[in-house]
C-alpha cells in the first residue's frame, strides 16, 4: 500500500479470541507447536486479530501478541515472556524489589509485576521474535509493526540479585541489551521494516533520580545500534486494568520526553487520549528528525470514541506538529478490552482520521 497522510496503527496488544485458550506457560513457541492443535489455533488468532485491523481500514498492522500468556497485569505476559525465555533467570514470580517504597495504586500495581530471581549468567535464549513476525506476515499483504519489549531497562528493575555474575540493574540491563539488539536485528533480516521497543525505562529517573536518564538515553542507542528499520520507542502512561503508575509517570510527557530528544530511535509513540491531549504543546518542540505516533483512543475506557471525538485530537495535535511526521494510534495495547470493543474502537480510529484527511486535502 501507498503511503498516506496520517497513516492508522495500534500499539502492540489485542484481546485474544474468546475461543482461544492455548498458552505457552514458559515454552519456546517451537516446543509448543509441536502440537497440530496448538499452532493452528494460535495462526488462526493471528488471523481473526490482523482481520479486526484489515477491516477497520488500519496501515500499519501488529499479531496482537497472542504470545503473551494470560497472566497479571492485565496486559498478559508482557514482563514474563522474556524472562521465562532469556537464560539465568528463575522461574518463580517474587515480590517487587521496591514494594516497601510503594504508596497507593501504586503499591497494587508492584503486587501485580512482581520480580524474578537473577540466578546466573545472562543469555540469549529461545524469543523467536524472526518467527512471530513471519507467521503473521503471511497472512496479510499490510506491513506488520513487531512490537519488542518490555526492554532492558525496565525489566532490570524488576529483578532481585540472588546469583553472579550480574549484581545490578545496570549491569542487567546492559546484558539484556544486546539480547535485544541481537532479535530486532532477526527481525530486519525476516523482512520486518517497522519495530515498536516497548521498554518504560523512559520513566526510572523519576523514581531513581535524573542521574540514570543518561543511562537509559544510552541503553537505548545502543540497543537500537545497526537496526535499520523504522524505530518507534513507546512511553506507556500505564495500562494494568487501567493503572496510571502515578509514581512512575509523574510529570507525564512535558518533563520526560525532552530528556529523550537524542534517542536513536525515528519515532516517539505517545498515550495521548488517556489524558484528553494534555501537554500536546510539547510536539512543538521535538527535533526536526522525529516523528510522533500520537494515541487518540483510549484504552482505559470502554467507551467507544465517535469519529468527530477522534477527529477533534487529532486536530488538537496538528496544532503544533506537521501531519506529515504523525501517526495515529491508540493508546497503550489493547488486550485487556472485550474484543468487540477494541474492533469499534479501531474503527472509530480509522474514521477519525478520515475525517482529518479530508479537511488537510480540501475535500
Amino acid at each position: 500500500m501507498a503511503p498516506r497522510l496520517l497513516p492508522t496503527t495500534m500499539v502492540g496488544s489485542y484481546p485474544r479470541p474468546a475461543w482461544f485458550h492455548h498458552q505457552l506457560n514458559g515454552r519456546d513457541i517451537l516446543e509448543a507447536f509441536k502440537s497440530a492443535h496448538h499452532v493452528e489455533a494460535f495462526e488462526d488468532a493471528v488471523r481473526v486479530v490482523l482481520g479486526d485491523q484489515e477491516e477497520a481500514g488500519l496501515d500499519i498492522l501488529t499479531d496482537g501478541q497472542m504470545w503473551f500468556d494470560d497472566y497479571t497485569m492485565g496486559i498478559g505476559a508482557f514482563l514474563w515472556y522474556w524472562f521465562e525465555r532469556i537464560h539465568g533467570f528463575g522461574s518463580e514470580k517474587l515480590p517487587h524489589p521496591s514494594r516497601d517504597k510503594a504508596r497507593g495504586s501504586d503499591a497494587w500495581l508492584l503486587d501485580e509485576i512482581g520480580s524474578v530471581a537473577v540466578k546466573g549468567p545472562i543469555e540469549r535464549g529461545p524469543l523467536r521474535l524472526a518467527e512471530l513476525y513471519k507467521l503473521a506476515q503471511r497472512n496479510t499483504s499490510r506491513p506488520i509493526k513487531a512490537c519488542v519489549g518490555a526492554g532492558p531497562i525496565q525489566l532490570s528493575t524488576c529483578a532481585q540479585f540472588l546469583g553472579g555474575p550480574v549484581t545490578n540493574r545496570y549491569e542487567l540491563a546492559s546484558a539484556l541489551s544486546g539480547i535485544f539488539t541481537a532479535e530486532m536485528l532477526a527481525l530486519v533480516e525476516a523482512g520486518c521494516r517497522h519495530i515498536q521497543y516497548e521498554d518504560l525505562g523512559a520513566w526510572i529517573p523519576n523514581l531513581t533520580g535524573e542521574k540514570d536518564v543518561k543511562w537509559v538515553l544510552e541503553t537505548v542507542n545502543r540497543t537500537f545500534e545497526g537496526v535499520e528499520a523504522r524505530k518507534s520507542w513507546h512511553f506507556c502512561l500505564g495500562n494494568a486494568w487501567g493503572s496510571r503508575n502515578h509514581g512512575l509517570t509523574a510529570g507525564g510527557y512535558k518533563k520526560t520526553l525532552p530528556w529523550y530528544h537524542g534517542a536513536n530511535v525515528d519515532e516517539f509513540v505517545l498515550d495521548f487520549a488517556c489524558r484528553e491531549m494534555a501537554d500536546a504543546s510539547l510536539l512543538a518542540d521535538l527535533p526536526g528528525d522525529k516523528a510522533v505516533a500520537v494515541g487518540v483512543i483510549d484504552v482505559r475506557s470502554l467507551e467507544i470514541e465517535q469519529p468527530e471525538q477522534v477527529a477533534v485530537r487529532v486536530r488538537e495535535v496538528l496544532k503544533f506538529i506537521s501531519p506529515s511526521r504523525v501517526t495515529l494510534t491508540t493508546d497503550c495495547g489493547m488486550k485487556q478490552l472485550p474484543r468487540s470493543c477494541a474492533a469499534q474502537k479501531l474503527r472509530s480510529l480509522e474514521a477519525g482520521a478520515a475525517i482529518v484527511r479530508r479537511e488537510l486535502e480540501g475535500g
